[in-house]
């Protein structure tokens, strides 16, 4: 429960933060309050607490370099490369995030598509001294 209140507080000051950047960080931290337990239903919606982060950071990116989605769609592909095989998977358990509107929607479902298509590697059988 203290998750739950945790992360809605954080979003209810996203609603008060005085930049967009300062906005994007409280969402976050909302977020990341709220991946910490993974919502039972399988809605779109819940794509956010395990992507918003990232395509946050990568518009707060384009900001420090004036606007540039160059800098954003960068900072994606750095994403994409830290994406554990357990995150895909998680995210797979549900239905691809919404288009949305608004730069930060744009990426998440860039990012979201790129991860789906990411094969995930299976670990393979483990040998005597536990490496596969």
């Amino acid at each position: 429960m203290a998750q739950r209140l945790t992360a809605t507080d954080a979003h209810r000051a996203a609603a008060d933060a005085p930049t967009e950047a300062a906005r994007l960080a409280a969402r976050c931290a909302g977020d990341a309050a709220a991946a910490a337990y993974r919502h039972p239903l399988a809605r779109a919606t819940q794509v956010g607490h395990i992507l918003r982060a990232s395509a946050s950071a990568a518009r707060v990116g384009e900001l420090e370099a004036g606007g540039d989605p160059a800098v954003g769609d960068a900072l994606l592909g750095r994403a994409r490369e830290r994406a554990t095989p357990e995150l895909i998977g998680v995210l797979r358990r549900y239905p691809p995030a919404a288009e949305g509107r608004g730069r930060v929607a744009g990426l998440m479902s860039a990012l979201d598509r790129s991860l789906r298509r990411t094969a995930v590697q299976e670990p393979g059988p483990a040998g005597p001294d536990g490496a596969s």
